[in-house]
């Protein structure tokens, strides 16, 4: 089951010759204050940690819980909803952003802030499973995969420019102003909602596919094994980069190498926004070999600033545009029930990416990180490849399959 314009009312068909740009801004917005409420506990460990006197390990598990709830609650959530109007879902995700980012900025007890993080998860999985859905359905067929690309932006953005800038303002005037910006974000989001996001019905119980039938839809178990160990292999060489920098000699550049990576990130989600209706496929696979080709040259000639500098950037030009790619693949190929399904995976390859990095890190050293990257997307490659009747099919063959 996929989701496409023929379900949009009659008079958005008649209109829909070019996207609703500013709906699809509100909904990268909803996506930035996700990955923002994600992951800008990163660079405010050690105020909160002081402030709520616990180890700064604890405080690291602020993002971890965050995770667990969006990983837990992705599927059965999408499942739940999946009747619920569109607009009325993201604006409920939206409202437990705040909510939660509310509880976070004023709370002084540790356990009630975990609660917390964790309810911003569930928001998070709440977001994750429509909003690709959503977008589909704003735009006119032709234009649907540059609709999420649209959407989509808000990662590269969040990580690039949304982490330096809470940070800063964190240390400045201190982590709880942060998170107080983030819920004023979120009412923003739902004020811009209501005004000028279009509206479409939930699925009919008939019209539903399970996750269980979603996996025996042709094309999904590849596209969710691909998701699974790209994830995987991003996360364990992403999560330990400035240890890796700082075994490289190179420990006072981690902000400029995440600079490059963010603005060759953001590149790649216009490039791919510009041709995934037409050469998913390809995309995907050229994602695949930079990224692999990155790390190649980390690993290998991590001694030349120079070489590192343009690993990150090639880094960056494939893996920007991988989110868009394969959450187009999912829900093309399955719906909503596939992009659950991804997002569940998604994070829990996140998870694992951290831990299984910091193995890595223990019992090799850094140089084993760069190293770990091609080695997993090699199947990841040959998976690709493979499917190319179904999951990323060769262009022009989807009327055929």
């Amino acid at each position: 089951m996929s989701i496409n314009s023929t379900q949009q009312p009659p008079e958005s068909r008649a209109a829909s010759h070019r996207l609703p740009v500013a709906a699809l801004l509100a909904l990268a917005t909803a996506v930035f204050i996700t990955i923002l409420t994600e992951t800008l506990p990163a660079g405010l460990l050690p105020g909160m940690s002081a402030d709520l006197d616990v180890s700064e390990s604890a405080m690291g598990q602020v993002v971890t819980i965050y995770a667990l709830g969006t990983a837990l609650t992705a599927i059965p959530l999408a499942s739940a909803t999946a009747g619920w109007p569109r607009k009325r879902l993201l604006l409920t995700a939206m409202g437990g952003f705040a909510v939660a980012n509310t509880v976070t900025a004023l709370s002084t007890d540790y356990l009630l802030i975990m609660a917390a993080r964790f309810v911003a998860g569930v928001a998070a999985g709440l977001a994750w499973a429509m909003l690709v859905g959503y977008a589909r359905r704003m735009a006119p067929e032709h234009l649907q995969g540059r609709a999420i690309a649209l959407v989509m932006a808000g990662i590269p953005v969040a990580l690039s420019l949304g982490v330096p800038a809470g940070t800063f303002i964190g240390t400045l005037l201190g982590w709880r102003v942060t998170f107080g910006l983030m819920t004023l974000l979120a009412v923003l989001v739902v004020g811009w909602v209501v005004a000028l996001a279009p509206d479409y019905p939930g699925q009919r119980p008939e019209g539903r596919t399970s996750v269980l039938r979603a996996l025996t839809i042709p094309g999904v178990v590849p596209i969710l094994f691909v998701t699974l160990v790209f994830v995987l292999a991003h996360t364990i060489l992403y999560t330990y980069i400035a240890a890796f920098l700082g075994g490289a000699g190179m420990g006072d550049a981690v902000d400029l190498v995440l600079l490059l990576f963010g603005a060759a990130s953001i590149v790649s989600i216009w490039a791919v926004g510009a041709l995934i209706d037409r050469r998913l496929r390809a995309l995907t696979i050229a994602g695949v070999l930079l990224v692999a080709v990155a790390a190649t040259l980390l690993a290998v000639l991590a001694d030349s600033p120079v070489l590192v500098y343009v690993a990150v950037t090639l880094w960056g030009l494939g893996w920007g545009g991988v989110p868009t790619l394969l959450q187009t693949a999912a829900t093309n190929t399955g719906g909503d029930s596939a992009q659950a399904m991804l997002v569940t995976l998604w994070n829990g390859a996140m998870a694992s990416g951290g831990v299984a990095g910091g193995l890595l890190l223990d019992a090799f050293g850094s140089t084993a990180l760069p190293w770990s990257v091609p080695v997993l997307l090699a199947p990841v490659l040959l998976t690709v490849l493979a499917a190319r009747a179904h999951g990323f099919p060769r262009p022009r063959v989807s009327a055929a399959e």
